[in-house]
């Protein structure tokens, strides 16, 4: 019966005095107790009041049962004077050590977290973490501090208010990952006040520990934060059949108390659990004790006093206390030799991402410190499930990555695209859905002056968007704000360029020769037709009897003109150097000829470019055509990075960079992708930009005017930017590259830059395709030179028309050469046939008609006219009389050829108006009537003909 009382004396103390108030004040409480007469001191209080009662207890040999209470509820600090208990000591600490810091590092460590913040309360002893910190700082990991005031909402604003725009992005970005060391009621202030102020979004990833966090402050908890978030808590093992959590031992539990769910059990703290169960274990003790006969009457003992013995019975007490052991409401609490209780567990609970505030919390593992982690924890979406996330995605137009397809007024707009496909696989595989924008000022984003970015990635960077999709490349300015995911295809520089218009050149059939090498060979068929006719001025040649033709200069000219172009000539050469000169000239025309074939069929047939870019290297070396790109852009911060780097090796950077920022770069650069595009086509300028973006222009360019420039080397890639942090990074990144796996990439590729394109991307000419049929075009010199000639030689006919006519008006001369009457030369002619052995060869006096084929047929006339044929530098002409339309033929001979012949009295047969003409090659002319005329004979007496004398051997026919 003298149980009763101490042991609800005790429970009188400690709800008098847990507050960390003076140790003097602990300690005269406790100097009372011990004069009344106690078997036990339990005390629930603070580290610096334990530290004084320790002392007393060990000096009067009073069992103490020590149980830590953190002042309002904030986390456990393990107290310097108990962290290192004796086995003597008589002091017990029901609750277990403080294992903070071994559960959070490892959960920290298991969420792969190199970067975050560790929030405390004002009543949180931060030496508590000590031994957290170094192993972060063992770790490599990036880890900060901040004290939470009691005022937080004045702590919020003094941030607004005294931190610039730089630095409250960085403080975002900070805390999407953080830790919280606070009590319940504290973190529920404190979450609320930083999602109302937007300094979270739903990817951030908080973790609360702290022991004493009931199921009422994890629902509220809960519903005050967006996001994910990761409770650690302490829990008590229960059995699994009901009928048996309330009879423990020797004693039954209340039933409101040991039933989970009943909210009075919900609301107990755990030190008034461990203060139910501590008494629990005294009863015990005091119960054995009785039994076992060994009682010990209660110390009443005087602290004041010099010379107070201690306790006698207060050693056999505190091991009767170790030895014993009890299952309460704290599952089992027992002691070790260092007086030290081992059971302890923690529960590591969860949410997954979102902006849901009713999401569920499932329970993600245990720890104890005997088996550590029992469970994995990952700090990503579980099972790849996004479903009920809602993303919302900015973007920028740029064809043909992202697009309006349907813009219906009152209905949000519909958008199609390369990035919009990629982001449509990802949202059917993981299940969320989004909703998309265009960026305010239609930019991908760049910093500013002040630090701050524009655009795309401005608007992630303050958390407007959680994704930025389009033709967006990855760049480490762009990176050190924002995460990327793995690129889902190649970026490279391209340029575009306006194709060279195809112009109609007449004289195609020129080009093969250049204009020099036309003019030698014309020198050269000059040269050669003057050697010619040279050389057989030199050395005439023997021309057969009957021959039309003659050596004088223009048949020269022409028959090398003839022989040139394959065509053959009229004028017989039969002396070697003639001939020499000839063969030689035959060879050279053959080569010629070859060359000019073979040449001419790959211009008919091949466009030649001339001053065309056909590689980067080719744009930055010319200056004649300006080039330029968007203002601030990937491409501008890339090519003046590079221009300007001193160590860059390849300098067509730097002549890039003159050319881009000449005038500042507003001369030549362009605000917008399309505006650049605008200036290709319809002006003389050249546009550097996303390879990607200008091939997907000139594919679908109408009139196929455009073709592209690339730079083989993809350098970097386009990705998806996320906010700095983002849990979606991951999970993004390894379903892209499943989709470049499978090839389900490529074909989404080729649904915007087919294969089969009508249009040329490479050619700088509209070239026609091989084996097509050559048009008028490439022939039109010839047929310009055909009409010319015709002009010419129409033209040259006029002029000899008219200057026959006027020749012919004239009155011949009477002190013209001598003319020999045809009738004479007929008589010579019978004469010369007299002389053959064959009298048959007499001419009728009234039936001859006498051509020049005839003479040149009889046998005794060709044999003398052989004889006498070579006359050539006797200067004989030819004049025809055409009397009354009958043509009659005569010789006119030069005083030297006339010496040798004596002719008589000849009738004069030439009647009407005489007609005169010689013929050019100096033999018979042929009239225009294609029958040769008759001629009449007239008998005359023979003279007789002396061919000695004759010098010349006559004449011929």
């Amino acid at each position: 019966m003298k149980v009763f009382p101490a042991v609800l004396f005790l429970i009188t103390f400690w709800s008098l005095e847990w507050d960390p108030v003076l140790p003097d004040s602990i300690i005269h409480i406790a100097c009372e107790l011990m004069n009344r007469g106690i078997l036990a001191l339990v005390s629930s209080i603070g580290c610096m009041s334990a530290g004084s009662l320790q002392s007393l207890a060990d000096a009067m040999h009073i069992p103490h049962l020590f149980i830590q209470r953190a002042p309002a509820g904030t986390p456990r600090s393990s107290c310097p004077s108990t962290s290192h208990p004796q086995p003597d000591d008589y002091t017990l600490f029901v609750r277990p050590p403080v294992y903070l810091n071994d559960v959070i590092f490892q959960v920290v460590m298991e969420y792969t977290w190199q970067k975050f913040i560790i929030f405390y309360d004002t009543d949180y002893d931060i030496r508590g973490i000590e031994n957290f910190l170094d192993q972060t700082s063992q770790q490599g990991m990036d880890v900060s501090l901040q004290k939470v005031e009691s005022n937080i909402n004045m702590m919020i604003t003094g941030m607004f208010r005294t931190m610039r725009v730089e630095e409250l992005h960085r403080y975002r970005d900070t805390l999407r990952r953080a830790v919280l060391f606070m009590s319940p009621a504290t973190a529920k202030a404190f979450i609320t006040e930083v999602v109302e102020t937007n300094l979270v979004a739903f990817d951030c990833h908080w973790i609360i520990i702290n022991e004493e966090i009931s199921d009422m402050d994890v629902q509220e908890l809960v519903m005050k934060s967006i996001g994910r978030l990761t409770l650690v808590r302490q829990t008590f093992p229960l059995s699994q059949n009901s009928s048996q959590r309330c009879v423990r031992s020797n004693h039954r539990i209340n039933t409101s108390l040991c039933d989970p769910k009943d909210p009075k059990a919900q609301m107990l703290e755990i030190t008034n659990r461990y203060i139910y169960d501590t008494v629990l274990l005294l009863a015990n003790t005091f119960h054995r004790k009785l039994e076992d006969r060994k009682w010990h009457s209660m110390a009443s003992l005087s602290c004041i006093r010099k010379g107070s013995k201690p306790w006698q019975g207060g050693k056999s007490m505190l091991d009767t206390v170790k030895k014993g052991g009890v299952s309460g409401l704290t599952s089992l609490l027992e002691f070790n030799d260092n007086g030290t209780n081992p059971n302890i567990y923690f529960e590591i609970l969860g949410t997954n991402y979102g902006e849901d505030r009713g999401r569920g919390v499932s329970r993600l593992g245990t720890w104890d410190p005997i088996h550590g982690l029992n469970g994995t924890l990952t700090d990503r979406k579980l099972e790849n499930n996004m479903r009920g996330v809602v993303l919302r995605v900015v973007t920028v137009l740029e064809e043909p990555f992202v697009m309006v397809s349907e813009n219906v007024l009152g209905k949000p707009k519909k958008y199609q695209g390369f990035s919009i496909d990629v982001l449509d696989a990802l949202a059917n595989y993981l299940g969320f859905k989004y909703e998309i924008y265009v960026a305010p000022d239609h930019k991908y984003g760049s910093q500013q002056a002040d630090g701050t970015w524009n655009g795309l990635i401005g608007e992630l960077v303050f958390k407007r968007a959680d994704v930025g999709l389009s033709a967006l490349t990855i760049t480490p300015d762009r990176e050190s704000v924002v995460d990327f995911t793995t690129r889902y295809m190649d970026y490279s520089v391209g340029v575009l360029l306006r194709k060279a218009e195809r112009t109609v050149d007449m004289f195609a059939c020129l080009a093969p020769f250049d204009l020099s090498l036309w003019a030698c060979i014309a020198g050269t068929v000059l040269l050669v037709g003057t050697l010619v006719y040279l050389l057989n001025w030199l050395n005439p040649p023997r021309l057969p009897m009957g021959s039309v033709s003659s050596t004088t200069l223009y048949n020269s000219m022409w028959f090398v003109y003839g022989s040139f172009v394959q065509q053959g000539g009229e004028v017989p050469y039969t002396t070697l150097a003639t001939r020499m000169m000839m063969g030689v000239w035959w060879l050279f025309a053959l080569i010629v000829i070859s060359s000019y074939t073979a040449n001419l069929a790959a211009f008919l047939t091949i466009s030649r470019i001339e001053n065309s870019i056909q590689s980067l290297q080719d744009l930055a070396k010319q200056t004649d055509l300006p080039y330029g790109t968007v203002l601030d852009s990937a491409v501008y911060d890339q090519v003046r990075s590079k221009g300007m780097n001193p160590f860059e090796r390849d300098p067509m950077y730097s002549q890039m960079w003159r050319m881009i920022n000449r005038t500042g770069g507003a001369e030549n650069n362009v605000e917008e992708s399309k505006e650049g595009i605008r200036k290709v086509k319809y002006g003389r300028f050249a546009f550097v930009w996303d390879a990607a973006v200008l091939e997907y222009v000139a594919i679908n360019d109408e009139d196929c005017s455009l073709y592209t420039v690339s730079n083989s080397v993809a350098d970097r890639g386009y990705g998806i930017a996320m906010q700095h942090g983002s849990p979606y990074r991951d999970i993004f990144s390894q379903r892209i590259l499943e989709l470049q796996q499978n090839g389900d990439m490529d074909i989404l590729k080729l649904k915007w830059w087919p294969r089969d394109s009508p249009c040329d991307l490479y050619s700088p000419v509209g070239t026609r395709k091989s084996g097509s049929a050559l048009d008028i075009h490439s022939f039109a010199g010839v047929f310009f030179v055909l009409a010319a000639g015709v002009v010419l030689s129409c033209l040259i006919a006029t002029v000899e028309t008219w200057w026959t006519r006027r020749k012919g008006s004239r009155v011949p001369s009477k002190e013209d050469d001598k003319e020999i009457d045809l009738e004479h030369l007929h008589h010579r002619v019978n004469s010369l046939c007299t002389e053959d052995e064959s009298p048959h060869k007499q001419f009728s006096t009234s039936s001859i008609d006498l051509t020049p084929l005839d003479m040149d047929s009889l046998p005794a006339a060709r044999q003398a006219l052989e004889q006498i044929s070579d006359f050539r530098n006797t200067h004989i002409t030819t004049t025809t009389f055409i009397p009354e339309q009958i043509q009659t033929l005569s010789r006119s001979l030069s005083a030297k050829a006339a010496a040798g012949f004596a002719f008589g009295t000849v009738q004069d047969h030439r009647t009407g108006g005489p007609f005169r003409q010689r013929a050019p090659n100096g033999g018979f002319f042929r009239s225009p009537i294609k029958t040769m005329s008759s001629i009449p004979y007239q008998p005359t007496p023979a003279p007789n003909f002396s061919y000695g004398n004759d010098p010349d051997r006559g004449t011929s026919i």
